[in-house]
């Protein structure tokens, strides 16, 4: 069996985007599960697929992350990749999609793990905002802060790769952001919040497949400090790619558990790469 990608939500486990993409675990809320179900259905996991690699966002509540390592600390495993990505939530759900695309390959489970890091420079990921009052991810600056106070206000932000704030209503809004160098399909999430700016602007301006609809995260509204949201992620949707992206990468084994990884860190482990003193 392929390596089990998890996710911490049902609204993180996007279709398969064909029949050969394994399905997203999905873990239950600490609030809704007790410790001795959630220590069974880790169990089952790993009896099934071996491994567990489980990409969770910063919005994720700080008794699901204690509730995760809790698990991992009891059942003791090495097994099991616990990784804090730095995208907005639905960003993170595009994520694990091509992570349970390439856990349909002939990689190792210590290069899926590790290939997170890689893949996430590739997300160009972002939401319309009703407002940015509260929104402290990215620099927001002070006129932009007073701007939001007005009604109907609306932004355009840009999380990822490269952070871009622009307050819309002009035509060419979409042209101010970095634009994919490759190709990408768009998916959108709405929240309470009326716009057409992506699917009107963006869309075009980026030249990407799509947009497929999708529900909004539960998390996103806390990511992004207000619920008055239309959030999207731009991703590489061709195995082929991936594949090839991440294949391209040198493998090395982790000094400390043995898996191999690429980059420069352990996805399982958290090791860094032993760097190799030059020869004199």
């Amino acid at each position: 069996m392929p390596t089990a990608i998890a996710v911490t939500g049902a609204d993180l486990a996007l279709p398969p985007p064909d029949h050969h993409t394994p399905l997203a675990a999905v873990l239950q809320d600490p609030a809704e599960q007790s410790l001795d179900s959630a220590l069974t259905e880790m169990h089952t996991l790993l009896e099934q697929h071996g491994f567990v690699i489980v990409p969770y966002s910063a919005a994720l509540p700080p008794a699901f992350v204690r509730r995760l390592h809790t698990v991992r600390s009891v059942l003791e495993s090495d097994r099991i990749a616990l990784l804090p990505v730095d995208l907005p939530p639905l960003g993170v759900a595009v994520l694990a999609r091509q992570l349970r695309q390439l856990s349909a390959c002939d990689f190792s489970p210590g290069v899926i793990a590790s290939a997170a890091r890689l893949l996430s420079h590739y997300i160009y990921a972002g939401a319309v905002l009703g407002s940015v009052a509260g929104l402290d991810r990215i620099p927001v600056g002070l006129k932009a802060h007073a701007k939001s106070w007005l009604p109907g206000s609306q932004f355009a932000v840009l999380a990822n790769p490269t952070p871009r704030l622009v307050r819309l209503g002009g035509a060419g809004a979409g042209e101010d952001f970095p634009k994919p160098e490759f190709a990408t399909q768009m998916l959108i999430a709405r929240g309470r919040l009326q716009s057409e700016w992506v699917t009107e602007t963006l869309v075009p301006a980026w030249q990407t497949q799509g947009p497929l609809e999708t529900a909004l995260p539960a998390e996103s509204a806390h990511w992004w400090a207000t619920p008055r949201i239309v959030e999207f992620a731009a991703a590489i949707p061709d195995i082929s790619v991936l594949y090839q992206l991440v294949s391209s990468v040198r493998r090395e084994p982790c000094r400390w558990c043995g898996l191999e990884l690429i980059g420069d860190r352990c996805g399982f482990c958290a090791s860094p790469l032993a760097l190799v003193p030059p020869e004199r």
